[in-house]
C-alpha cells in the first residue's frame, strides 16, 4: 500500500512529484499572486479607513511604537510577496520549493495585518471583537479570491489572520467553533488539492497518449509504411494523410472533397471478375460494410503503384452513419517481390528461359487442345556435347556464360514457333505446339545443331561445343507428359550413342533397346553377386627381347543366355548403375591373388575407374589387397585414364602421392584420346604411358600420320623417363614400326589373345617366359564386297575378270590363273577409268592385287552405272530398227 502522507504532500505541492509534473495551479499561482497582491493592500487600507474613521486616520499620532513597527514589517512582507516571485533566481526554483518560500510570507503577512488591525481598531480593548473580525475577514476574502483554486495558500492566510481574533475571543463564543471552521477549511483545501492533482495526472496521461499516438502516426506515415483517410456520409474525403497527398502529386486541400474511389484505378475485366480493385472498394463504401486488406492499383499516371486498403464505417452513439475511416499501405515492393518469386519459380535464373516446372505445365497444355481433345506437339530434348570440358578447363563462370549464349541462339532459331526451356545443367528442351511434320522438324534440328556448333568467344578464348537432340511427337509417341519425356530421352540417348552432334526421332525399337539395357543391368547385378564374371590376362611384351614383362587384367562376362558380352557393352552399364567400384575391387583382388603365383618380375596391370580413383579409401583398399595376396607392390601396375584430371587437382595430386607411397606403379592409359592438356605430366608420377590402339593400328599404312603421333609420344615419354606400351598391335609391319620408333613394350593380338590364369600357370610351368609374334604381314583397309566385270590386261593380252571385294588400296579378283606375284596388271573398270595394280598373291584363278595408286571407289561405282546405261541403250537400238 502507498503511504498517504507523501501523496497528500505531493497533491498540496509541498514535495516534488515522482513523475516530475506539479499541479497546474501551483505552476501559475505565484506569478498571479505577485501581480494581484496590491489589491490586498488596497482592501486593507479601505477597510481600516472606513471602519476606523478619524481614529484610523490619525492612528499614527496616537498609536504606540508597536503598531508602527508592525506596520513597517507588514509593508516589507507585502513588498516581498510582490517582488520576490518575479526574481529570476526565484523562478529557477522548482515549484514546490517556490511554494515553500511563499507560504511563510503569506502566513506572516496575514498575522501582521491582524496584529496591526487589533492595535489600531481595538486599542487593546476586547470589546471591539466584531469590528476586528470584520476587518480581518474582508481582506481575507480578497486574498482568497486572488489565490483562486490555491486553497492551501487561502487556508494559510486565513489561519494567520484569525490568530489575533482567537486570542480575543469573547467568553460567550466557544473556541471549538472557529477551530472547527479552520479544520474544515484545511480538509477542503487538502481535498481540492488532491482532486487537482488527479485531474492533472489524467490530463497529462491523456495528453501523453495523444502525443504518443500522434508521434507514432507521424513516424508510421513518414516511414512510408502507410497512411490514413476518412470520408463523410457521401463518400467524399474529409481527411487524408499528407503522405498520401504527396504520393498523388497533390496537396491535401486538393484531395479533400473528392471521392475516395477517385484514388483507385478502375480494374480490367479479369481483375474485376476476381473481385479486385475499385469495384470492390466501391461496393463496400456503398454497402457501408467494413473491409480489410483489399489490393488496389493507385490512379497514378505512368507509374505502377499498388495499395492495400482497409476501412470501417463510423457511427454515432445513436447509430447514425457518419462516414468511413481507414488506412492504407504501399504494396508495390511486395507485389514486385511476389512477381519476382513467381518468375523465379517458372523461369531459369541463369538463362531467363522457362525452367522444368514451366515446361512441364506448358507441355500439359499442349497435350490437350482448348476443345478438350488430344493435342499434338513435338518435344526436343537437347544435351550439349563437350560442355563439361569447358567447365573443367576455363571455369564455371565461363560455363555459365556459355549456357547464356546457347540459350540466346536456341531462342533465335526457334523464334515464335515454340518455347525453349532449360531443364538444368547443360540440358535444354524445346516445345513446338502443333508441329509434327518430320521433314520440317528435321530441318529445324539441323539448324539448331549448326547454330549451337558455331564457335563461341568467352573471356578471349574460342570455345566449340556440339549438341545432340532427341525428338518425340505427340500423340504418336506418347499421350502423357511422362511418356513423351521418357521417349524423347530415349531418342536423345540414341543420338548421343550414334556419335553425338546428331538428332534422332523416337521409334519403338528404342524402347525395346532401353528395356534390353535395363534387363542387362539386372543380369549384371546378378552376375556380380553370383560370381558370373571372370578375368583374363593379355601379355605385355618387351619389344626388344620379346620377354613377357606382365599381363593386363581384362574382365569378361559370359551371359548364360546371350553368351559372351563385350566389355564395351556392359562396362558403360556398370558405370551408369554405380556398379563399377564393386567390379573394380573384385578385379583388383582377383588379379593380385593370381599374380601372387606368377614368377618374380612378372607384373599385373589393373584398370582403375575414375570413380575408384576419386574414393579417398582407395589407397587403403590397395594396401589391404597387397597384404592379403602377398604380392610385392612394385609388381602391381594401376592403369589410370586421363579423365581423372578433370576432377579437383588438389585431391588428384594427393591421391597420386598416397598411391606412390605404397610402392605401386602407375600407368597412363589410352593416352591421347581424352584430356587434351599435357600439364599434368609435369607432376603426375607415372611410370608408363600406354599409347592408344587408335594410333597404332594403321600406323604402317602408307600416308598414315599415326606413325608420327606414336613417335612424338615415345619422345615425350623418353624425356620424362617413362616407359611406353603400344596397344592394339596386330600385324608384323605394325610391330616392326613400333620397334623402330623405340616403344619399350607391345601389347596386342600379335603376341596373343587374352587367356585365363590356368593357361598362364601352365605356360610358366614349362619355363616359357617369351612370346612369339604371329599374324598378318601387313594390315589393310576394310574391303567392300563387289561383284562386277572388269577387263584385265597382262602381257599385252586382255582377259575378262570379276572383282569380289575392293578397297581404295587393293582388291580380290578372279578370272586369271597362276599369275606370278609382283606381276603388273592393268584393270579397266570401264571405257573411261583404268588403274595399275600389282599381284600380291595368286591361288587358282583368284589373286590379291595392290593398286599402285589409291583407287576412287566413287569413280568405280560411276563407271559401273555408266556401263549399265550404255548396255541398256545398245539393247534398245535393234528393237527400234525392227519397229
Amino acid at each position: 500500500p502507498v503511504d498517504p502522507v507523501p501523496s497528500i504532500l505531493v497533491s498540496m505541492g509541498l514535495v516534488e512529484s515522482p513523475s516530475g509534473h506539479h499541479p497546474a495551479w501551483l505552476v501559475r499561482a505565484l506569478g498571479t499572486i505577485s501581480v494581484m497582491w496590491s489589491l490586498v493592500l488596497l482592501s486593507r487600507l479601505a477597510i481600516v479607513m472606513g471602519l476606523g474613521g478619524a481614529t484610523a486616520i490619525g492612528w499614527l499620532a496616537v498609536a504606540g511604537p508597536l503598531a508602527a513597527i508592525l506596520t513597517v514589517l507588514l509593508l516589507l512582507v507585502d513588498a516581498a510577496i510582490i517582488v520576490i516571485p518575479r526574481l529570476p533566481v526565484f523562478l529557477r526554483l522548482p515549484p514546490h520549493q517556490q511554494l515553500r518560500c511563499v507560504i511563510p510570507t503569506i502566513l506572516l503577512s496575514g498575522w501582521l495585518y491582524a496584529l496591526v488591525a487589533r492595535e489600531v481598531l481595538m486599542d487593546g480593548s476586547p470589546g471591539n471583537t466584531q469590528t476586528l473580525l470584520i476587518c480581518v475577514i474582508l481582506p481575507a476574502l480578497v486574498a482568497v479570491s486572488i489565490f483562486g483554486g490555491q486553497r492551501v495558500l487561502g487556508f494559510v492566510y486565513c489561519a494567520a489572520s484569525l490568530g489575533p481574533f482567537l486570542l480575543n475571543l469573547p467568553p460567550t463564543v466557544p473556541l471549538a467553533v472557529p477551530l472547527a471552521g479552520l479544520a474544515g477549511l484545511l480538509l477542503a483545501a487538502m481535498a481540492q488539492a488532491r482532486a487537482d492533482q488527479q485531474n492533472l495526472q489524467r490530463r497529462l496521461e491523456n495528453s501523453l497518449r495523444g502525443e504518443q499516438a500522434q508521434a507514432l502516426i507521424t513516424d508510421f506515415e513518414e516511414a512510408g509504411q502507410g497512411w490514413f483517410w476518412e470520408t463523410g456520409r457521401d463518400g467524399q474525403l474529409t481527411y487524408v494523410s499528407a503522405t498520401l497527398a504527396r504520393k498523388m502529386g497533390k496537396s491535401v486541400d486538393q484531395l479533400l472533397g473528392t471521392p475516395m474511389t477517385g484514388l483507385i484505378e478502375k480494374p480490367d475485366r479479369k481483375a474485376a471478375a476476381q473481385g479486385e480493385g475499385e469495384r470492390t472498394v466501391g461496393f463496400h463504401l456503398s454497402a457501408r460494410s467494413a473491409f480489410a486488406d483489399i489490393a488496389v492499383r493507385a490512379a497514378l499516371p505512368g507509374e505502377e503503384c499498388w495499395w492495400s486498403i482497409s476501412g470501417r464505417p463510423v457511427v454515432s452513439e445513436f447509430g447514425q452513419f457518419l462516414g468511413f475511416r481507414g488506412s492504407g499501405a504501399d504494396l508495390t515492393e511486395m507485389r514486385k517481390s511476389q512477381a519476382e518469386v513467381s518468375r523465379l519459380a517458372r523461369f531459369d535464373s541463369l538463362t531467363g528461359l522457362a525452367n522444368r516446372v514451366q515446361m512441364m505445365a506448358t507441355l500439359e497444355q499442349c497435350l490437350v487442345d482448348p476443345a478438350g481433345r488430344q493435342g499434338s506437339c513435338a518435344l526436343f530434348i537437347l544435351d550439349l556435347d563437350r560442355f563439361k570440358s569447358v567447365n573443367d578447363t576455363i571455369g564455371h563462370p565461363a560455363g555459365d556464360a556459355l549456357l547464356r549464349l546457347v540459350a540466346q541462339r536456341l531462342t533465335r532459331v526457334v523464334g515464335h514457333d515454340g518455347q525453349v526451356g532449360r531443364l538444368g545443367g547443360d540440358e535444354f528442351q524445346v516445345l513446338l505446339p502443333g508441329m509434327v511434320d518430320r521433314h520440317e522438324l528435321a530441318k529445324l534440328s539441323e539448324t539448331i545443331i549448326h547454330s549451337v556448333s558455331q564457335p563461341y568467344v568467352i573471356e578471349g578464348t574460342q570455345v566449340v561445343i556440339g549438341v545432340s537432340i532427341g525428338i518425340a511427337l505427340a500423340p504418336y509417341d506418347g499421350t502423357s507428359v511422362d511418356m513423351l519425356i521418357r521417349n524423347a530421352d530415349l531418342a536423345l540417348y540414341k543420338a548421343k550413342d550414334s556419335g553425338r552432334g546428331a538428332y534422332r526421332f523416337y521409334s519403338q525399337d528404342m524402347h525395346a533397346d532401353a528395356e534390353d539395357r535395363r534387363q542387362l543391368e539386372q543380369d549384371l547385378r546378378h552376375a556380380i553377386s553370383t560370381g558370373g564374371l571372370h578375368v583374363e590376362y593379355q601379355p605385355v611384351v618387351a619389344s626388344a627381347t620379346e620377354r613377357i614383362s606382365g599381363f593386363e587384367t581384362l574382365v569378361r562376362w559370359t551371359h548364360p543366355v546371350r553368351g559372351p558380352i563385350s566389355p564395351t557393352d556392359f562396362i558403360p552399364i556398370a558405370e551408369e548403375a554405380g556398379l563399377i567400384a564393386q567390379i573394380g575391387e573384385w578385379v583388383l583382388r582377383t588379379a593380385c591373388q593370381d599374380a601372387g603365383g606368377w614368377p618374380e618380375g612378372i607384373r599385373v596391370a589393373v584398370n582403375v575407374s575414375p570413380m575408384q580413383f576419386a574414393n579417398p579409401a582407395f589407397p587403403a583398399l590397395v594396401m589391404s589387397v597387397l597384404a592379403k595376396s602377398g604380392l610385392a607392390p612394385e609388381r602391381l601396375e594401376l592403369e589410370i585414364t586421363e579423365s581423372v584430371f578433370l576432377e579437383d587437382s588438389g585431391n588428384t595430386d594427393a591421391m597420386f602421392a598416397r598411391l606412390k607411397a605404397l610402392g605401386v606403379r602407375l600407368a597412363l592409359d589410352d593416352f591421347g584420346t581424352g584430356y587434351s592438356a599435357l600439364g599434368y605430366l609435369k607432376t603426375a608420377p607415372f611410370d608408363k604411358i600406354k599409347i592408344d590402339q587408335s594410333f597404332v593400328r594403321g600406323a604402317a599404312v602408307k600416308g598414315s600420320r599415326n606413325g608420327a603421333i606414336v613417335q612424338s609420344i615415345v619422345s615425350l615419354a623418353d624425356a620424362l623417363s617413362m616407359e611406353t606400351t603400344a596397344e592394339g598391335a596386330e600385324t608384323l609391319d605394325e610391330l616392326e614400326l613400333i620397334r623402330s620408333l623405340g616403344c619399350s613394350h607391345v601389347q596386342g593380338y600379335i603376341y596373343g589373345r587374352p587367356i585365363g590364369n590356368a593357361a598362364i600357370m601352365a605356360r610358366f610351368a614349362t619355363g616359357d617366359l617369351y612370346a612369339r609374334a604371329s599374324g598378318f604381314k601387313s594390315g589393310r583397309e576394310t574391303r567392300k564386297t563387289m561383284l562386277r566385270s572388269v577387263v584385265l590386261s597382262l602381257a599385252d593380252e586382255d582377259f575378262e575378270g570379276r572383282i569380289r571385294n575392293i578397297s581404295s588400296g587393293g582388291a580380290m579378283i578372279e578370272g586369271l590363273a597362276d599369275v606370278p606375284p609382283g606381276a603388273l596388271i592393268r584393270i579397266a573398270f570401264g571405257s573411261r577409268y583404268a588403274v595399275e595394280a600389282r599381284c600380291c598373291w595368286s591361288s587358282g584363278d583368284r589373286m590379291g592385287v595392290e593398286f599402285v595408286q589409291p583407287v576412287s571407289l566413287d569413280r568405280v561405282r560411276a563407271s559401273e552405272a555408266r556401263s549399265i546405261r550404255q548396255k541398256g541403250v545398245a539393247e534398245a537400238l535393234p528393237q527400234r530398227k525392227a519397229g
